[in-house]
């Protein structure tokens, strides 16, 4: 199944776009998502690792199942004060 997730903060950044396309066999799980994305976009890898992700607005763990058509973001860790 592909599947498209989208970007924020400092992931959009180094990706240069505000969503990327994985192709992944059905079923998947969080997990086979954050191997995908390391292996199709090595420029992620560090990030994808320490990042939260939410399907269908609701966050993650890496042994969730992502349905057909979800709708999945990836929220990367917030700095500051």
């Amino acid at each position: 199944m592909n599947v498209q997730v989208r970007l924020f903060a400092a992931a959009r950044d180094v990706a240069g776009c505000d969503r990327v396309e994985v192709l992944l066999p059905d079923p998947a799980t969080v997990a086979d998502l954050r191997a995908a994305i390391s292996q199709q976009y090595p420029k992620l890898d560090a990030s994808i690792r320490h990042s939260l992700l939410a399907i269908n607005n609701q966050y993650a763990d890496d042994a969730t199942i992502i349905p057909a058509n979800a709708d999945v973001a990836w929220i990367p860790p917030v700095s500051g004060g």
